[in-house]
């Protein structure tokens, strides 16, 4: 078997592979490149040392058996037996379900979460979007401390088990989404630096040096991160990923990395015959992102869109702190602008970060399912202090407004797990590093960040105790008890209507009307002949839609059609979806 590793200022590399010991020669056609055979099949273990230095695991590692720092493993991919044949979803007309695999079910693996992919179906969402799955020490976290970004965490059950967990949901026709993280690698386990420029000081981010995207050295290192991405869509047949906060990525080449991943990616969909998509996380606001390479653009085929999570949960909740500032001043203005223009911050002052920020798009070119809408998201939750959902506060019936804004919406909708049933569960913050310093370091600045907005330690979740990550598992008993199935049943409904009222799916975002009144606290919106109003007010709101005649299509709570006066009579903290001839 031919191994290879890049370590382009090395003396000596030496390949060990289940207990024998071999140098590695110069690759004469590929600089930096070392290569040599051994024997070896799946399930070997091997690693390399550079310069008579310690055995590390391999960069392009498939598997990690014993974690981020044991030696790596041999995957053959022509092992697995794939019985789905899947032609691909598209992202259009798409409703994603934002799922943690370690929190997902109590087992916390993906087996088990397979599982429960029937939920999930049934439900009515297109594509189930994974956090990351990168190995990281311990067993239990976020994900975003990922090393080995070819690897899939062992005690999720590694590479297999993510093949068995895609068949299964392609077999349920669920397409399948993956975050990865490209900004930054976890402060333990990262053994890349030992071989090479993968990281440089010409730039730092918020986790230290950037990696090396435009610095000497930099051409391997875009291709070991090119190649990663093409690897999971290719061998592991997943429909798209997420890219983690690439307003992060520190790239001055003229031709970006961005741009060259999503060309790369669209080329292998046109050999797979399978549709591929890139969503982005980013909070520039700069439409350049997702505009099409041959109109200028990076050609990312969406992104996040935080302005429409921050105006939503300022009119749901009332908060104000931080960056929801700008938002609470008028939330139902910020609502109506986000439904309408796509972004709030368009080239406007943001007070959070004292400057002006965003560009705006150009709303009769670019279709709205480029944007992914949310009222809630792993970030938005679990970077709470206490880690609460929006059912933590909020009345069932304002719940289900939000729902009916999110799957209504313009946008390409997201749902975070257990959100589709009120989930009483909060999801929090929880760490599992094997380094005790790191652990102490870890939990003293979650400390000290939130006692910075006024919350007593002992308020605090530890992210190392096993009882955080305990409480951040779903409770899958009470999707079968009031009020959490009331919500699942409207959650059910309205991804329903959404498939079938070809007006909800329109990307146009010029067609959208609003009209709303902040006093009495409600909003409707036109899309086609689909009329949507939410009253989040606890009084009941007469709300002009016209003399049209309008059946309901759905209601969370009993709603008269309008009638000859065109008043539309919505109980408080209720939502209602109609048709009008």
């Amino acid at each position: 078997m031919q191994f290879e590793v890049w370590a382009p200022q090395a003396e000596r590399v030496t390949l060990q592979c289940d207990g024998a010991t071999r140098a590695l020669e110069r690759d004469p056609g590929r600089a930096g490149w070392w290569t040599g055979e051994a024997e070896a099949a799946d399930g070997s273990r091997y690693g390399f040392a550079v310069d008579d230095g310690p055995v590390l695991p391999d960069p392009r590692s498939r598997r990690q058996p014993d974690g981020p720092d044991g030696l790596s493993a041999v995957v053959d991919q022509s092992r697995f037996t794939w019985r789905t044949p899947w032609p691909g979803r598209p992202l259009r007309g798409a409703v994603l379900y934002e799922l943690h695999v370690g929190t997902y079910t109590p087992e916390g693996t993906l087996d088990a979460a397979a599982e429960r992919l029937g939920h999930l179906a049934e439900l009515g969402v297109t594509h189930v979007e994974l956090l990351p799955l990168c190995p990281f020490p311990g067993r239990h976290g976020w994900g975003y401390d990922g090393v080995s970004l070819w690897a899939v965490h062992e005690p999720y059950g590694g590479p297999e088990a993510l093949k068995r967990f895609v068949d299964r949901a392609h077999g349920l026709g669920l397409g399948v989404v993956l975050d990865v993280v490209h900004n930054h690698l976890g402060p333990s386990g990262n053994h890349l630096p030992a071989f090479g420029p993968y990281f440089t000081d010409t730039h730092h981010t918020p986790w230290g040096s950037a990696v090396n995207l435009d610095a000497p050295g930099s051409d391997e290192v875009r291709a070991y991160l090119l190649e990663s991405a093409l690897a999971w869509l290719r061998d592991h047949r997943l429909d798209g990923l997420r890219l983690d906060a690439v307003h992060a990525l520190a790239d001055t080449r003229a031709y970006p990395f961005l741009e060259e991943l999503s060309a790369a990616v669209d080329a292998l969909a046109a050999e797979t015959g399978r549709p591929l998509f890139l969503i982005a996380e980013s909070d520039l606001n700069d439409p350049r992102l997702i505009t099409p390479r041959r109109e200028g653009g990076l050609g990312l085929h969406a992104q996040w869109n935080d302005d429409f999570h921050h105006a939503l949960h300022t009119a749901l909740t009332g908060e104000s702190q931080g960056y929801y500032a700008d938002f609470a001043r008028d939330p139902f203005a910020a609502l109506v602008k986000t439904l309408t223009g796509g972004w709030f911050h368009d080239g406007t002052y943001s007070s959070f970060r004292n400057r002006h920020h965003g560009r705006p798009l150009d709303r009769t070119r670019l279709p709205a399912h480029r944007l992914l809408g949310y009222g809630q998201t792993h970030d938005q939750i679990g970077n709470r202090a206490q880690g609460d959902r929006l059912s933590a506060t909020l009345s069932p019936g304002l719940l289900a407004c939000a729902a009916a804004l999110v799957l209504t919406a313009p946008f390409t909708p997201m749902l975070f797990m257990g959100e589709e049933w009120a989930a009483g569960t909060p999801w929090q913050f929880f760490t599992d590093h094997t380094d005790p310093d790191l652990a102490e370091a870890v939990r003293r600045g979650r400390r000290r960040e939130f006692a910075a907005h006024g919350w007593a330690e002992e308020e605090v979740p530890d992210p190392q105790d096993p009882a955080t990550r305990d409480r951040s598992c779903l409770d899958w008993s009470e999707p079968r008890r009031e009020p959490h199935a009331r919500v699942l049943a409207w959650y059910r409904e309205l991804i329903a209507l959404r498939h079938a009222q070809t007006d909800l799916t329109d990307p146009d975002l010029t067609d959208l009307k609003t009209a709303h009144d902040p006093q009495a606290r409600w909003l409707a919106f036109r899309r086609g002949d689909v009329r949507v109003a939410v009253n989040l007010g606890k009084e009941t709101a007469a709300i002009p839609l016209g003399p049209r005649p309008a059946r309901v299509l759905a209601a969370w709570e009993p709603v008269a059609a309008p009638g000859a006066d065109g008043l539309l009579h919505v109980p408080g903290e209720a939502c209602v979806v109609l048709e009008q001839e």
